[in-house]
């Protein structure tokens, strides 16, 4: 009998969380600080090298396109391609970890990733280039899907704390990519090869620490211990608990079955099954999830390119773009909390849609003048990303529902937003302007808001069984 991708997950997190018993005559290893130490760095350094081959690219896209000779249409196609790897790639990594460990599999993503990077700027033709960077993303979404699952499980007493540790090194790798890019090809050379190749030797120290904890089987287990144990059999899930509200600053549900395929059942509390294809709160989950992902990965790509058609200098558009991607890292730790506390979440999709349609309107009014102004209003609309995740988790009681809404949500969220990119770069290819590209980025806010809003409806997915 086959097994699909959320059975592989629940058996990883079975396997991770329930302490080992010690073998006959051989005492149980007891874990030292220095390996507590080294997860620490190693978590902190591979969120740090989760972006930089997104956020990097988009700064110095103008370069590539000349020295590529790659059409709007094509680089439409590149910036979608983060969207497409993270749905596809991400559903292999229960299965990889399984087989390999959590340890193992991360270290061959973060090696991935190295490659990626050494290879992108050695690109002589378009389909290398894209060819190089899929391999980087590829190993961005194995790794992206296990870290919170390796936070759950390798630090079951400071899940807060470590889950901080690794949204911070995500946010701050999104911006650092996004604002010291241009400073560092202008300071070596000005070759846009030069300045993207430079994040594959922060790739390279991040795989360090996980050239150890890939040798270590037994790390997850033994850093877990008993306390992993009995994580799991209360039914908490990463970031977020089994009742809804939001453990961790931000990240609910992201490590409990983010890449299980979209049909499945979840049991509900009284032990009914519930088929999540047939869910109204699993479509809006996923609705507003694809598009809210849409919004980032356009910012990302396109971003910098608007501000310097606008007549801002390269250096400033990747300043501004790291503007728009630091705005999350207050709010991550804000938000959460503060959709904890409502019975309806969707004034807050409001509130970040109303923020995103006014920076919309400025940037296509005045892009150049108000630049600032737009990054940040911009950047406090793409925080709908950690609202997002949190409405997964107080969308259903049980860890199993939690999981399958997760799974189904981001996979099919993932899915969705593949093409708004792309029409970006069709539209500013063919209207030879940012005129109707900014009107479409506006005109997915609408579907995020009125998908937002029934998801922040106070329900769960139990209720519909």
């Amino acid at each position: 009998m086959q097994t699909s991708p959320s059975d592989n997950l629940a058996t990883l997190d079975t396997a991770s969380s329930a302490p080992r018993p010690a073998e006959p005559g051989r005492p149980r290893r007891p874990a030292s600080p220095w390996r507590g130490r080294v997860m620490a760095a190693g978590l902190l350094l591979a969120a740090l090298n989760l972006r930089p081959a997104v956020t990097s690219l988009g700064p110095l896209l103008e370069e590539v396109r000349d020295g590529l000779g790659m059409s709007g249409t094509v680089a439409g196609v590149l910036t979608s391609v983060p969207a497409a790897c993270f749905a596809i790639f991400g559903l292999t990594a229960p299965r990889l970890a399984r087989r390999w460990g959590l340890g193992a599999v991360v270290c061959a993503g973060l090696a991935a990733i190295a490659t990626g990077l050494v290879l992108r700027p050695l690109a002589g033709g378009t389909m290398v280039f894209l060819a190089a960077s899929g391999l980087a993303l590829a190993g961005i979404a194995v790794s992206n899907i296990l870290m919170p699952v390796i936070v759950k499980r390798w630090f079951p007493d400071r899940v807060g704390a470590m889950t901080g540790l690794y949204s911070m090194g995500l946010s701050l790798g999104t911006a650092a990519a996004a604002a010291a890019t241009v400073p560092m090809t202008d300071a070596l050379g000005g070759s846009w090869r030069v300045g993207l190749g430079v994040w594959a030797l922060v790739a390279v120290v991040a795989l360090v620490p996980w050239l150890f904890l890939a040798r270590d089987r037994t790390s997850g287990s033994e850093a877990g211990g008993p306390e992993a144990g009995r994580s799991a059999e209360s039914g908490t899930v990463t970031g977020g608990s089994a009742s809804g509200g939001p453990a961790s600053g931000g990240s609910a549900a992201v490590g409990s079955g983010a890449d299980a395929p979209a049909a499945a059942e979840a049991p509900a509390a009284d032990g009914t099954a519930i088929r999540i294809t047939r869910s109204p709160i699993a479509w809006a989950m996923a609705v507003f999830f694809g598009f809210q992902a849409t919004a980032a990965y356009i910012s990302m790509g396109w971003m910098p390119q608007i501000f310097r058609d606008a007549g801002v200098s390269a250096s400033t558009s990747g300043v501004l773009l790291a503007v728009v991607m630091a705005m999350g890292v207050p709010l991550a730790f804000v938000l959460p909390r503060l959709a904890a506390r409502l019975r309806h979440q969707g004034v807050l999709v409001v509130i970040l849609g109303v923020f995103g349609l006014v920076g919309y309107a400025g940037l296509w009014l005045a892009p150049a003048e108000g630049a600032w102004a737009w990054a940040v209003l911009l950047g406090v609309a793409n925080c709908a990303f950690p609202l997002a995740l949190t409405m997964i988790g107080m969308r259903a009681r049980t860890h199993a529902g939690v999981a399958r809404l997760s799974a189904f949500a981001q996979s099919i969220g993932y899915l969705l937003s593949i093409p708004g990119p792309l029409l970006v770069g069709v539209l500013y290819q063919h209207s030879g302007g940012w005129g109707q590209p900014i009107a479409l980025m506006a005109g997915f806010m609408v579907p995020q808001i009125v998908a937002g809003v029934l998801a922040g409806r106070d329900r769960t997915l139990e209720d519909e069984a």
